[in-house]
């Protein structure tokens, strides 16, 4: 993460204060930084693939959302906050986890139910959380986080610590009532919230021009004069940069920022989703043209940052720690049945 000290460029969407924002170019990584963002991202797909493979077993029950080719958006965010930021998602929400920093054996531990999950093995794919990392979930109500980000904020503002709520939501949910409901609280109260849209373009299987009457995201807000940009969510660079503008904005008091990742999911939208509403084609040209972290390798060995058996070894690396976490959540005892009644609000 970022330090606090840390000030993003100044940005031509206006917000209620008069202030303006533009997208800023792409960032230029050093060293430490691809390395980190390739390591990073790797992580996320292997622990990605992983899970399939476990859901196709049958370890992991229920719904199972997977993140494989959105990587860098999460990522590249992360890059950009500083301790004490907090974040919330959708279900989608293995790669939020982990690069929050939770531990690979916790989460794939509440995939398959077990007691070392991160929510005791009650929670699943849908429903983990962790005070320490500032991670709020993983909710399963389309857009419903989105309030709950905005609570965030607010929680911010009255506290006046100077963090402020990264809010996810995809392209399906930005069409939920709620979600104006809390731009307007956000605009009226100028929250430090950024909410940032991961469009990946299908929502649960509609094509976003079939379905949105308005499909530049960033503009969603333009009723409430909160600003607003588009993004290259397959490119980690563009993601940080995006990220240090809007996190400033909403850290200085200016209120909410809406960031429209343009990103792509290869999978289907759940394991049970076959996807035939997208041919092979058009994802093989992602995949072959747009892949985040292809991107990053290239630029790594272009930049002689690493070689190919260094790359390699950080694969290695990733990989392990995956099978570990696979191994621990196959494992690890089931919850007891007392659990049954504990955590329970009433």
């Amino acid at each position: 993460m970022a330090t606090r000290a840390k000030k993003a460029p100044a940005g031509s969407a206006k917000g209620k204060s008069g202030a303006s924002l533009t997208a800023p170019p792409p960032a230029e990584f050093e060293k430490d930084e691809e390395l980190k963002a390739y390591r990073d991202m790797l992580l996320i797909r292997r622990f990605e693939e992983k899970a399939g493979q476990l859901y196709g077993m049958g370890f992991i029950g229920g719904f199972c959302h997977l993140y494989i080719g959105q990587e860098a958006v999460v990522t590249g965010m992360q890059m950009a906050m500083i301790e004490g930021d907090q974040v919330i998602t959708a279900y989608r929400d293995h790669g939020h986890m982990l690069a929050t920093g939770m531990e690979s054996r916790g989460v794939m531990a509440e995939l398959t139910g077990r007691r070392g999950g991160y929510s005791k093995g009650k929670g699943g794919s849908m429903h983990m959380f962790s005070k320490e990392k500032h991670f709020y979930g993983g909710h399963g109500i389309v857009g419903a986080q989105v309030s709950l980000g905005t609570g965030l904020a607010f929680a911010n503002r009255y506290r006046e610590n100077g963090n402020v709520s990264c809010t996810y939501f995809g392209d399906g949910a930005a069409n939920q009532g709620q979600v104006y409901e809390s731009f307007n609280m956000a605009a009226l109260w100028k929250l430090p919230v950024v909410y940032v849209v991961e469009n990946n373009r299908y929502a649960m299987g509609t094509s976003v021009t079939r379905s949105s009457a308005q499909t530049d995201f960033s503009q969603r807000g333009a009723s409430f004069s909160i600003p607003g940009f588009q993004v290259d969510g397959m490119d980690v660079r563009a993601v940080k940069s995006a990220a240090e503008v809007a996190l400033e904005y909403a850290r200085s008091g200016k209120g909410p920022v809406i960031l429209e990742m343009q990103t792509y999911r290869y999978r289907g939208h759940s394991m049970s989703d076959p996807a035939k509403y997208r041919s092979k084609d058009e994802v093989q040209k992602m995949r072959s043209e747009h892949d985040p972290i292809e991107q990053v390798k290239a630029r790594i060995i272009e930049k002689k940052f690493a070689d190919e058996n260094a790359l390699k070894a950080i694969d290695k690396e990733v990989r392990e720690i995956v099978s570990d976490a696979a191994e621990f959540a196959q494992t690890n005892p089931e919850p007891d049945v007392s659990e049954l009644y504990t955590d329970i609000l009433l």
